[in-house]
This record gives C-alpha cells, structure tokens and sequence, in this order.
C-alpha cells in the first residue's frame, strides 16, 4: 500500500501530487519543502484576480464580507486587514493538550497544499512564511481539542505568522515572536482573503487522518508476521493458509496476507513438524488471512480517500481563474465527511486486528491452551510472568471499542445555524491516532509473549529464518524472562521496533 520508504525522503517540492509517504517525511521525519514553478505561478495567478476584485469592490464572501453567519456584513476595503487578523484571533479557542509536533507539521503541509492549488487567492509571500516554518522546524502552540473539522487548531497555528500566540523552537516554548526572531523571521500582517483561508479547510483532519494510517497500515503489516510467529510457538497448521482455500473466497487482500504467513514460516523447522498436530486451529490462527484482509482492504480505501484529499483545494469561497474575467464560488469543500467516514471505519479495522492478536496472546500465556508453563514463565505462582500484559491488552482494548464510536454520524450545529450539520471527521482523525498507537502496544504485548514461549520449544527444532531475524532483534533489548522482571521498558522497546517499521524492514 505504501511505496516509497518515508525516511530516505530528505526533500518534497510541492506543485505536483504528493502521496502518503511525502506527507509523513515531512511531518515526522522532518524533509525540506520546497515549491515548484508551478506551484509558484498558479498561487500568484489567484492572488493577482483577488487584488483585481477588491479594487472593483466587488462583493466576495469571507473577502469583502464578514464570515459564517455573518456573511451577510458587509466589509470595507479599508478594515480588510484587522478582518484577517480579527479572524485569526477570534478563531483560536481550541483547548487542552497541544498537538504534537508531527500533527502541527503535518497540518501546515496541508495548508500549503489546499492554498497552494490555486484557488484561494493567497499571497506567495504568506505561504512562503509558512514553508519556512516546516524548513526551520518552527513549530506553533496548537491546542487539540474543541474541533468540528476546521478552523481552531489552525488559526492557534496561523497566530504565530501574525506574532501571536506562543511556537516551539528545539523544544523551547517561547512567545511566537520570539521564536520567529530565532529563526530570523518577522510577524505578517495578513491581507485580503487570507485569515479565511488559513483556518478553512479540511487540512488538520486530512493530517492527523494521514499520521494515523500510516501507522495503522504499519501495524496491519507487522500483525501478519507477529500473527505467523505466534502460530508457529503455538503448534498450529498452515494447513488454513492453502492458496486452494483463498481461491473460493477470492478477496485480493485475503489471498495476499495467506501467502504472507506461508511465505514466513516456509523454512520453519516447527511448523513442519506440526502442520498435522491438530485437525483445525482456533479463530484466532486459522482466521488470520480472513480479518487482516479485511482490515487491509478497508485501510487501503482510506488511503486512496486521504491521498485525493491531500492534494484537493478544501477552501471557501474558491477562487477560479479560468473564463474571461474568472469567478468566486462559494460552497461546501471544508466539509470532513470523505475523511471522517475513512478513519472511523479504519479505527474499527484496526480494532478487530487487535481484538484477535489480544485472543492469540491469551492463547499463548493460558496453559492449558499453549501446552507451556502458565503465563510462560518457568516457575508460575511464586511469578506471576506474563499474566498481566494481557490485562494492559485488556484496557486498551476496551478503550479502542470505546473510540470505535463513529465520530461522523454526530451532529451539532454550529455558527448560529448558518453550519446547521456538522461533519466532526477532525474528532474522527483524533481518536484514529489513539487506536493506532494502542494497536501498536497490543501487538507489541503479543510479541513479547511469542518471544518468552521461544525458550520452552525444543532446542532441536528451528524457528523460520523470519521469525530468528526477529527474535534477534528483540534479544539486543529485552532479556528472556526466567523470573519476573520490570516488564514496562521492555514493552515499550518492542513496542518502538512496531511504530518505527524495523521489524517490517528486518523482513524484506
């Protein structure tokens, strides 16, 4: 699903599309962006019929009238600029904790890609502050709650191009206006059209959405090789995975993720000696093609929807510039609903790749299931051994059910019933990078069990080539237990080994 590796990527010119892995080297991984001539120039065309339009007093939305509901106010050319500003600082009303760095970066990108399409009449000059922000890792105190799919978190961001609000500069929370002394910028003042287009938009959705399945893709992937590992210690048959069983059911995803898990344990001395060991597995095991197919396919057409959506103008009004003297077209792009209604559906996708990696990991500790010493520890009852990650499993999985609630199917109206329904995919992409993180802690608990079962298989059988270059790995960090031992650090190392890619990268 994802082509390119995110961080070889050191540099991304903006102008033409850009894909997943683009976005997320310049959030995360902190790639230069530029701007190509074409970016460039369609910028500037927008922007040179805005100045026209404004000279000809021509009644614009959001340009030459007030916002929302009061749309209907008119604005004059002289109180333009403390409209921008105005809506900039009235907008900045999100609260609790501030974004992380990566979701600010990636919103920012996604403001200099909707502006940067051209057709919404910004300057050049206003992108280009923003370019510099990414290429100087200037990053604006954003709070991230209190979101309906636009506009406070974005303006807390744009507050720092005007000298307001506060921005982090190598960790340090200074004054934005300190902040862009450090990096030797200076505050704008922000001219027609811009405040608007600086909030609008479905660009923080769009980000925190994309941050979001990247890493559940990542962790889908990494489930497969976790899911084949554990049916390995557990004795199971491959038998379930026959290519002759996926051609009944020819779902692409299903047939792809069987071939995964024969293709890992094909040199697996234990698998071959327990491919009869049992007639038919449990669910957990034999049903792993079925649910991480299905999880796939539904991550697969989030991402399709995310990468249209990055590269979409989602401003109002629009400025087009094509026709004899062009046109202002206002309508409904802001809306969140394409995005929402992905990441609501990828969170319950990657729900139900952890609810079943929770049961495998039950199966593996329960004794009476695994055929190992309880809770895979040597001496049970004087250690409790891995009893208790399966409850950390248990929380976390109850509070993904929990975020699994659909976001999109709420509605509050908002802007005096000028925005009587309301989209909320931004709490749709929020709650998506909780899911996505508590998915990587569940499969990273199941790893570490199918990593402690290794010392009770018989020596004289080897493990697949896949499985030893993993385990490998995880010996450099974390000990095999013999008795109970500060689990916490070692849980979170597996768990950084799924959220980085390493283990994925240790395969190919």
């Amino acid at each position: 699903m994802i082509e390119k590796n995110a961080q070889q990527i050191k540099e991304v010119k903006l102008g033409d599309k850009i894909d997943i892995a683009e976005f997320i080297a310049v959030a995360r991984y902190g790639a230069k962006v530029e701007f190509s001539k074409t970016y460039i120039d369609r910028v500037r065309k927008a922007r040179e019929l805005v100045e026209k339009w404004i000279d000809e007093e021509r009644v614009m939305y959001g340009i030459t009238t007030g916002f929302g509901a009061l749309c209907d106010e008119t604005i004059t050319k002289e109180e333009t600029e403390k409209l921008q500003e105005n809506i900039i600082l009235s907008h900045s009303t999100s609260v609790g904790e501030a974004m992380s760095k990566e979701e600010v970066r990636g919103t920012i990108l996604m403001v200099l890609q909707n502006a940067g399409q051209g057709y919404s009449g910004i300057r050049l000059e206003t992108l280009e502050m923003y370019r510099k922000f990414l290429n100087n890792d200037l990053i604006p105190y954003a709070p991230k709650e209190g979101s309906v799919g636009y506009l406070s978190p974005e303006a807390h961001i744009a507050s720092s191009l005007i000298g307001r609000g506060k921005a982090y500069i190598n960790g340090e929370l200074l004054e934005s206006k300190e902040a862009l002394e450090e990096v030797g910028l200076e505050a704008i003042n922000l001219e027609a059209k811009e405040g608007l287009i600086l909030v609008s938009g479905t660009t923080s959705v769009t980000a925190l959405g994309t941050l979001a399945l990247y890493d559940m893709i990542k962790a889908v992937k990494t489930a497969d090789i976790i899911g084949a590992m554990n049916l390995e210690v557990l004795k199971g048959t491959v038998k379930a995975f026959d290519d002759r069983l996926m051609q009944v059911r020819p779902h692409k995803e299903q047939r792809e993720t069987a071939n995964n898990l024969r293709e890992i344990l094909d040199d697996s001395e234990i698998a071959k000696k327990y491919i009869d060991y049992r007639l038919q597995d449990a669910l957990s095991l034999r049903c792993i093609p079925q649910l991480h197919g299905a999880s796939k396919k539904t991550l697969k057409d989030a991402l399709k929807t995310i990468e249209i959506e990055m590269n979409s103008c989602t401003d109002n009004p629009i400025i087009w510039p094509e026709g004899e003297d062009g046109a202002t077209i206002s309508g409904g792009n802001p809306d969140s609903s394409y995005v929402g209604l992905e990441m609501d559906s990828s969170s319950m996708a990657a729900t139900m790749v952890a609810k079943m990696s929770e049961r495998r990991n039950n199966r593996l500790i329960d004794g009476n299931l695994s055929e190992h010493p309880w809770f895979l520890v040597k001496n049970p009852g004087l250690n409790s051994g891995l009893m208790i990650p399966q409850y950390t499993q248990a929380g976390l999985l109850n509070d993904m059910k929990t975020l699994c609630q659909p976001a999109v199917v709420d509605n509050i109206p908002t802007c005096g019933n000028q925005e009587d329904y309301v989209a909320m995919g931004y709490n749709s992409s929020k709650k998506a990078i909780d899911i996505a993180e508590k998915l990587e802690y569940i499969l990273a608990i199941e790893l570490l069990s199918v990593y402690q079962a290794h010392q009770f298989i018989d020596e004289d059988l080897s493990p697949g080539s896949v499985s030893q270059s993993i385990l490998n790995e995880i010996s450099k960090t974390v000990p095999v237990m013999e008795d109970d031992i500060y689990l916490y650090p070692y849980i979170e190392k597996i768990k950084d080994l799924i959220h980085s890619g390493k283990i994925i990268k240790l395969i190919r």
